[in-house]
């Protein structure tokens, strides 16, 4: 797991007040929030109706560097309107997010929040963090981290959620 504390003093502030507050766990509903710079939806709730999978990183994050070729064959694997994959970027500067973009593409909707309020209302405590959401907004699972060798486990997990 990669610690929380990246290379910006804000954006470590942001991060330790997330700790404080209790983090959003399995069967409590996921705060809605509002996805600003993707051109899917405008906030969470939009989205209500199939499955979300909800990522936060940030440029400085290594594992989300890792991550992010998963994702693509997440997404590649279910409809949109089945299982929808969902990074934040929480990086202060959108050109460090734009470069790591440029790197690393997305195959997937990307919103951007650079004050860090969704990382609050999610009470992030580490970077990369995903939460699965159900279509009745309700957090079916979560994850903290990111491996290359936690791929095959967590395809089981999410297809034996939204495959149910």
């Amino acid at each position: 797991m990669y610690a929380p504390f990246g290379p910006t003093l804000v954006t470590s502030a942001l991060l330790v007040l997330a700790l404080r507050a209790g983090a959003v766990e399995v069967g409590q509903p996921a705060p809605n929030i509002a996805l600003p710079g993707t051109p899917l939806v405008t906030q969470l709730a939009d989205l209500r109706g199939r499955y979300v999978y909800l990522d936060f990183w940030a440029s400085w994050c290594g594992p989300c560097k890792l991550s992010f070729p998963w994702m693509a064959t997440l997404q590649a694997r279910y409809k949109p309107s089945e299982l929808t994959v969902l990074s934040i970027n929480l990086d202060q500067q959108r050109r460090d997010a734009d470069r790591f973009l440029q790197q690393h593409p997305a195959a997937f909707a990307v919103a951007f929040d650079p004050a860090g309020e969704s990382a609050k209302r999610f009470a992030l405590k580490t970077m990369p963090s995903a939460f699965l959401i159900g279509p009745d907004g309700q957090v079916l699972w979560t994850h903290r981290g990111f491996t290359l060798d936690q791929r095959p486990e967590l395809d089981r997990q999410i297809d034996r959620i939204v495959k149910k």
